[in-house]
């Protein structure tokens, strides 16, 4: 909508719509305590062994990330312990739009410098894989008994599904992860 502020100014704005549906205050605690814990998520339990299965296998690793650079410490990603797996640590605030908006998957083919058919989007999120097969990257859903495709006549549909990122590990290399 061109309309950009940042993932975490987005997220306290809808702490607070949701508060004012619910008719619940909604105190500047309130949004500070939302705004470290989307820097302090700790990552799935599948997430570093199907990271290091996928490295370990070849493939390059780069993240595309909501939220921007932390300007006061440490990343999501790098709270998270997973920083070290990725060769790039991307953010949509190079352009200042939100996935699934083309621009975002643009940049990050311009700065790997390569076309977008060579790149899958994997993401727990149907609307990153849209975004990123639209501009014709492969797409891969991990559904983490959450998640599922969504099924509408016209969207593209993800390559790949799986419950996780071992799982995901599984069919892109076509072995069970570690074996």
């Amino acid at each position: 909508a061109d309309n950009y502020v940042t993932f975490p100014v987005l997220a306290q704005g809808v702490l607070r719509m949701l508060g004012d549906i619910y008719q619940v205050e909604v105190t500047d605690s309130d949004l500070d305590r939302l705004k470290t814990a989307l820097l302090t998520m700790p990552a799935h339990p599948d997430a570093a062994d199907g990271l290091a299965v996928l490295r370990d296998n070849g493939f390059r690793l780069v993240t595309l990330s909501n939220s921007p650079p932390n300007p006061d410490g440490p990343t999501a990603l790098q709270n998270s312990g997973l920083a070290g797996f990725f060769e790039h640590q991307l953010s949509v605030d190079a352009r200042s739009v939100f996935k699934p908006s083309p621009a975002v998957y643009r940049y990050t083919c311009e700065t790997l410098e390569v076309a977008p058919a060579d790149c899958m989007m994997v993401a727990a999120h149907v609307w990153d894989t849209i975004g990123a097969q639209n501009v014709g990257f492969s797409g891969a859903l991990i559904t983490r008994r959450v998640n599922a495709p969504l099924p509408v006549d016209g969207l593209p549909q993800p390559n790949i599904v799986a419950s996780d990122l071992r799982g995901l590990a599984e069919q892109l290399i076509g072995a069970p992860a570690g074996h």
